[in-house]
């Protein structure tokens, strides 16, 4: 796997797991909290949401869906 592969697939599972302990987060509370720009937390996001893992109640704000999902180290 390419290294900005991996980078990308650590990030989005960095951004699942703040989700989860977290509860429901902004988009904004993820760009500060990653340090990266809106449009790449926004598609992180959309491949959370793809997966069903993370959904939007109102726009703007994240939550985790009840998908059951097993995370390896």
């Amino acid at each position: 796997m390419k290294p900005s592969t991996n980078r990308m697939l650590n990030r989005i599972k960095s951004v699942y797991m703040f989700i989860s302990k977290n509860g429901t987060v902004t988009t904004q509370e993820l760009v500060e909290e990653f340090g990266i720009t809106p449009r790449t937390i926004q598609r992180d996001l959309n491949v959370l949401a793809y997966n069903e893992l993370v959904q939007s109640p109102s726009r703007g704000k994240w939550t985790i869906t009840q998908k059951k999902v097993k995370i390896s180290s």
